[in-house]
């Protein structure tokens, strides 16, 4: 192979000069290699940009790596590389940084992101995840390069005991008639977080309730100074860390829980999915995830990035005996350690804090704005599971399971937000590399309690393949 196409994906809300040193020292490792390397110069961040590395883009290459120097969105990935005849290979890079501090980067749920959305477009990609200095990233494009992807594969799969039919029966008859409440439209990109209402509808019985972005801030806005003060003070009461989360901010969380309360309290929504960036932060000047938070201690679960189908993983994971779960990222791997880490910006329950009684409110990681939770995720078993859409014409529900399971280990909350770093039972790299190379979502639902054997007793009464690691 004489040439190449690299293009490094980045977004401005990340560390960009960690971003542009990685792309930096890909370029280098790949042109040290011997090959003629074609793409953007630069990083690509914005709609201009894509456009401007399309109008260049070689339509004729054998290999494209698409390296996420920082999170992205998919869209990049798929207006460059939906269409391309040649290998896509996609490469992310790992975190660093103290502990305890913000997720600089989060490379790999960029990976994540691109896979399910290029998947969607019936584009099969390859995925690779380390720095450029290390030895088995260059092997792997060495091999790439020669016209031999990386062939790293996925856990062996799990075919576990089943529960009673009867009790999962009952627990798919309980979902009939729920409701759930979506706010806005899924972010760009964010292919994960579409859904077919025809779909759930059928399958389950949930219904889907849609309010727009300018209503839910036209309710929030008509929430009263009374409102907005009884619930800030028994947020403060409830989190006493609140107090030092500028008020202005910490009242605007506060206007936009009772907003969200009397929402599902007048529609008896039974969750909520509700797209919760940019236009919070840049038209309200506050972060919602605290909302969030308080709504799901109360007892309703709350879905960030409008993802319904997270959503509804949530309700199904709740219905088969989960208690309460949480919507996370897989953000880190350690595969020397077997360890991943999951983690999401802030808008845990306070009850799945490991100590629930000092389960600190701060400021949002990347906004810089209150309201968000920063406390790690309580500790013990876990099992991560999502039910996703599917291309495949032969399966006549359109839906699919992913579920793993591992525990969740004693340890620092390793990036601003809520973290867990999970044990896993399958190989943690094969794990990782599964989830990314059958585009499995970026998001999955965290359960403490095992719901494995109800999840395939489900799977199978409802005819939805069941994927297990």
């Amino acid at each position: 192979m004489s040439s190449a196409t690299l293009i490094a994906l980045a977004r401005p809300t990340f560390q960009v000069d960690a971003a542009q040193k990685f792309f930096d020292q890909a370029r280098e490792l790949i042109e040290s290699l011997g090959v003629t390397l074609n793409g953007p110069e630069n990083l690509v961040m914005t709609p201009e940009d894509t456009e401007a590395a399309k109008a260049k883009l070689k339509s004729d290459e054998d290999l494209y790596i698409l390296l996420n120097a920082s999170f992205s969105d998919a869209s990049p990935a798929v207006s460059l590389l939906a269409g391309v005849k040649g290998n896509v290979l996609l490469w992310s890079v790992r975190e660093f940084g103290n502990v305890g501090d913000r997720l600089l980067l989060n490379s790999m749920c960029g990976s994540n992101l691109a896979s399910h959305a290029l998947r969607t477009a019936g584009k099969k990609a390859v995925h690779i995840h380390g720095n450029p200095d290390e030895a088995h990233i260059k092997e792997s494009l060495q091999g790439a390069l020669a016209g031999k992807l990386p062939s790293i594969g996925e856990p062996a799969r799990i075919d576990g005991a089943k529960a009673d039919s009867a009790r999962v029966d009952l627990a798919l008859a309980s979902l009939k008639g729920k409701k759930i409440g979506a706010i806005g439209d899924a972010p760009t990109g964010f292919t994960p977080c579409n859904y077919d209402a025809g779909i759930l509808n059928e399958y389950f019985g949930i219904e889907v309730i849609n309010k727009s972005i300018p209503e839910i801030f036209a309710d929030i806005a008509a929430v009263s100074l009374d409102e907005e003060s009884a619930e800030y003070k028994s947020a403060c009461e409830a989190q006493p860390s609140l107090k030092d989360v500028p008020e202005k901010e910490a009242r605007v969380n506060a206007s936009t829980r009772v907003a969200l309360q009397e929402w599902v309290g007048a529609n008896n929504l039974s969750a909520i999915a509700m797209r919760c960036w940019p236009e919070f932060a840049v038209d309200l000047g506050a972060c919602p995830c605290g909302a969030m938070g308080r709504t799901a201690t109360s007892g309703t679960p709350a879905a960030c990035e409008r993802d319904v189908y997270g959503a509804v993983t949530m309700l199904l994971l709740e219905a088969l005996g989960s208690g309460t779960n949480y919507l996370v990222d897989t953000v880190d791997l350690d595969e020397k350690e077997g360890i991943i880490r999951i983690w999401h910006c802030g808008s845990a329950s306070t009850e799945l804090a490991v100590d629930p009684n000092n389960a600190t409110q701060y400021i949002h990681c990347n906004r810089k704005l209150g309201v968000a939770g920063n406390f790690p995720l309580k500790t013990g078993p876990v099992v991560l599971v999502r039910l996703d859409s599917d291309i495949d014409p032969a399966n006549k529900s359109k839906l699919r399971l992913v579920m793993t399971s591992g525990e969740s280990l004693s340890a620092p909350n390793r990036f601003q937000g809520n973290t867990a770093t999970v044990r896993t039972n399958a190989p943690a790299r094969q794990l990782v590399n599964g989830l990314i190379q059958n585009g499995f979502p970026h998001h999955t639902v965290v359960s403490w309690r095992d719901i494995r054997p109800e999840v395939r007793r489900m799977a199978e009464r409802l005819a939805i393949p069941l994927t297990e690691w």
